[in-house]
């Protein structure tokens, strides 16, 4: 279990709010990572206010964009302790994004954190 932000809809609207969330097991090709930074910008501000139709699936976690650490990995290019980054390719908008403490995306969206940036800079 972990927790993050939220989006559910029903026939009342959007609704947001932290809230404790359940870890799935990998799926091959999956990379598990604990999230350090993420962002809140104007998608994500759209998304968790229902003022535009950004999320297209729910519930759902925003934050488009992320850096943070391999915790689990089933694709071969990522291990543990990997530091990694991630923007767009869909998260925050179909599959859960970086607005929580851990976040679980395919391996093949992520890159590699320059070392010379820490995980705030690469933000």
């Amino acid at each position: 279990m972990y927790k993050g932000i939220v989006i559910t809809k029903d026939e009342a609207g959007y609704t947001s709010k932290i809230t404790e969330i359940a870890s799935k097991p990998l799926q091959e090709g999956e990379v598990r990572v604990e999230v350090k930074y993420s962002t809140l910008n104007y998608k994500d501000a759209l998304a968790i206010t229902g003022r535009s139709p950004v999320v297209r699936s729910f519930p759902l976690t925003p934050g488009i964009d992320f850096s943070g650490v391999v915790i689990e990995s089933k694709h071969p290019a990522w291990k543990e302790r990997d530091e990694v980054l991630l923007n767009g390719w869909g998260v925050g908008e179909k599959y859960f994004g970086g607005l929580a403490e851990q976040v679980t995306v395919s391996g093949d969206w992520l890159i590699q954190k320059p070392s010379a940036f820490s995980f705030k800079d690469t933000m």
